[in-house]
């Protein structure tokens, strides 16, 4: 199952976030073999997704990256989103982490 995180991101700021992929009993689960996906959207059913970047940062210990750069963030609407971030192989398909990510206004541009 996966856990559930609430972000916020500041619009026109880079975002970075640290996920880290564990089982029930908080131990990290490999992430050898896997690939990382992550999207955004305003709400689960919205055909358009902002994707961030998301990387593999420590493969045994399960740790993942996710981010965009300020020009990204920049064109993001503020308001309420969903998010999730995903781990697959050719065979397996695990959500690692999902929640509500907030996206603040920036004022200055």
């Amino acid at each position: 199952m996966a856990t559930s995180k609430n972000l916020t991101m500041d619009q026109g700021s880079t975002f970075s976030e640290s996920v880290k992929y564990e089982d029930t009993n908080k131990n990290p689960v490999s992430l050898s073999g896997y690939d990382i996906r992550s999207m955004m959207r305003k709400s689960y059913y919205s055909a358009n997704a902002v994707v961030f970047t998301a990387t593999i940062t420590d493969a045994a210990n399960g740790n993942i990256n996710i981010s965009l750069n300020f020009n990204q963030t920049s064109n993001i609407v503020a308001g309420r989103y969903v998010y999730d971030v995903r781990a697959n192989t050719a065979n397996t398909a695990v959500k690692i982490q999902e929640g509500i990510i907030t996206v603040n206004p920036g004022v200055t541009k």
